[in-house]
């Protein structure tokens, strides 16, 4: 069930088609049909999915959706390896690490089933990301959100093709370079977020970016600790024209999370949303764990920069989840993640966001 709001509703919704200016980010396909369906504007994190599995992806939304409005993210960084070139990689691994990541198998007993993880079933590359853009770039998805990086190389042809660019930035010389390749709505993130995020707190970051694209007449999104009303109306007089979640959708049953990572986050307050680089050698909020305490710990090595740390970790990761190996299981997750403490579903979060900014606008007059 659609939510609507005369006090959300501006000319952001207009330009989308959404009822409301949230926009939910998530990997799991369900949640975001239902975020979309809610009245927001339901983002599929296909990163870690293979070009065919983003063609099947997009079908499905589309087909569930319609009208809706609805989009894709993809994180395109710069200085990817050409190609998907596996075995050189872990040809190059150290020996350190590969003797740490051993003795984590080990200590844990996490089996070896032979099988990767999705940060190893492929080298995030130069050919990878071409080959997950022409899949976007033919597919009826009408929004395209660029975690990181803004390559002119994706957002011309989008732009062309008549689709909205995002592109989430941390920093203001990251706005700079967005605007400059021909981003059409820009997503301030602080560094509260869950997930891949930079060093400036979301109070202090927000309006330098919307200073900077006022200039160009582009709207602004806050992300980054976003989880009630009250949040939604203090983004707003921050000079954002919407929002941008992704902790709260992992509490909700659309998400399809494992049940010991959801009482993780059930019992996670703000300080345990912690940062570390051990999944993918880039600063990652996620909820402190086994994992985190293990990479930080006494004669662990440091992370290795992407792609070189996703290959040394992701089949372990993998084999983690599949195999249930509860202390390590985790997630990434921002400091939002205090907000909220029970399984629940996207509509009853979306109503609860609407009415609670709601109550705070009308407080405010």
């Amino acid at each position: 069930m659609k939510r609507t709001s005369d006090r959300l509703r501006n000319q952001l919704c207009a330009d989308l088609g959404a009822e409301v200016p949230i926009f939910g980010f998530t990997h799991s396909i369900d949640a975001a049909i239902a975020i979309s369906r809610a009245g927001g504007i339901g983002i599929w994190g296909a990163t870690r999915s293979t070009p065919e599995e983003i063609e099947v992806g997009v079908s499905q939304m589309a087909s569930a959706l319609g009208e809706l409005p609805y989009g894709l993210d993809l994180v395109i960084p710069p200085d990817m390896p050409e190609r998907d070139n596996r075995s050189e990689i872990e040809a190059a691994l150290p020996s350190e690490h590969r003797d740490f990541v051993a003795k984590l198998r080990s200590k844990y007993g996490v089996p070896d089933d032979g099988q990767p993880g999705k940060r190893s079933r492929f080298v995030r590359s130069e050919d990878m990301a071409r080959a997950q853009v022409d899949v976007v770039m033919d597919s009826q998805i009408t929004v395209l959100a660029l975690g990181i990086g803004s390559p002119e190389w994706v957002i011309g042809p989008a732009k062309e093709r008549g689709k909205t660019l995002v592109s989430l930035v941390g920093q203001p010389k990251h706005a700079e370079r967005a605007i400059k390749a021909g981003a059409d709505i820009l997503v301030a993130q602080g560094t509260d977020a869950g997930a891949h995020t930079g060093p400036v707190g979301t109070f202090s970051l927000v309006p330098q970016i919307v200073d900077i694209a006022d200039s160009y007449g582009l709207p602004v999104v806050a992300a980054g600790g976003v989880a009630t009303g009250r949040h939604i109306a203090a983004a707003f007089a921050l000079g954002a024209v919407g929002v941008w979640i992704g902790t709260a959708w992992l509490f909700c049953q659309e998400e399809h999370l494992a049940p010991e990572t959801l009482s993780k986050l059930v019992e996670a307050g703000s300080a345990d949303a912690i940062i570390s680089r051990a999944d993918s050698g880039k600063t990652l909020r996620q909820i402190r764990t086994a994992w985190t305490d293990e990479w930080n710990g006494e004669g662990a090595p440091d992370p290795l920069k992407m792609p070189y740390q996703d290959i040394l970790v992701g089949d372990l990761l993998g084999q983690i989840d599949r195999h249930r190996i509860e202390p390590l299981m985790h997630t990434p997750a921002g400091q939002s993640v205090a907000y909220y403490d029970r399984s629940t579903t996207v509509a009853e979060v979306v109503a609860e966001l609407v009415d609670s900014a709601e109550v705070a606008l009308n407080r405010l007059g």
